[in-house]
């Protein structure tokens, strides 16, 4: 019987370390301020016989531009996804894990619309390489980008409902590299 592979060790051991050194820095009042996230979020989509399901946090950063009428602000969002392989279309695994840590802009027309675009580019690593019968991923490490449109709503806009795309691949730094696709609908709650 063989031991855990290598992303699986770092998936294990990530979580741990992230909180140790989180715990151990010496932070002024204003960068602990800047560690408590703004808001969470719960999203769910598929991609060609795999279905995602994702949990995550998010923060406002402190850079914002304005652009004409409009407002780009800067944002960060950190999550875990479970990825589950459709029977039909397996290659070995049947699900996976995924962290990722995603920078994103977030632009809003600065006349008060509840209505807003996004892009975001960041990494993630998963518990395993990506496999299915159609697609086979050479690595555990790779890229997240996403485009999405959304619309807040409530009395503090204070909730937020988006459709995302989103493309996972490694960048060419490993062949083969096919990326997946997903579509995406999140639920988002700022605090």
């Amino acid at each position: 019987m063989t031991g855990p592979t290598r992303p699986e060790r770092i998936m294990t051991a990530l979580p741990s370390l992230t909180l140790a050194v989180l715990l151990t820095c010496p932070l002024g009042a204003a960068a602990q301020e800047a560690f408590v996230p703004t808001a969470a979020f719960l999203q769910a989509g598929a991609s060609q016989g795999t279905q995602s399901f994702t949990a995550g946090l998010a923060w406002d950063l402190p850079y914002a531009w304005t652009l004409g009428t409009a407002r780009i602000e800067s944002r960060l969002e950190a999550s875990y996804a479970w990825w589950q392989i459709r029977s039909g279309d397996r290659d070995g695994i049947s699900h996976l894990s995924q962290l990722a840590l995603i920078p994103a802009l977030r632009y809003r027309s600065a006349h008060g619309s509840p209505w807003f675009f996004e892009a975001g580019l960041g990494v993630t690593v998963t518990s395993s390489v990506y496999r299915t019968r159609r697609k086979r991923f050479s690595t555990a490490f790779n890229f997240g980008t996403h485009l999405a449109v959304g619309r807040s709503f409530g009395a503090q806009r204070q909730h937020e409902v988006s459709l995302r795309f989103e493309h996972f691949s490694n960048a060419g730094i490993r062949h083969p590299n096919p990326g997946a696709n997903f579509v995406q609908l999140r639920y988002e709650r700022r605090f």
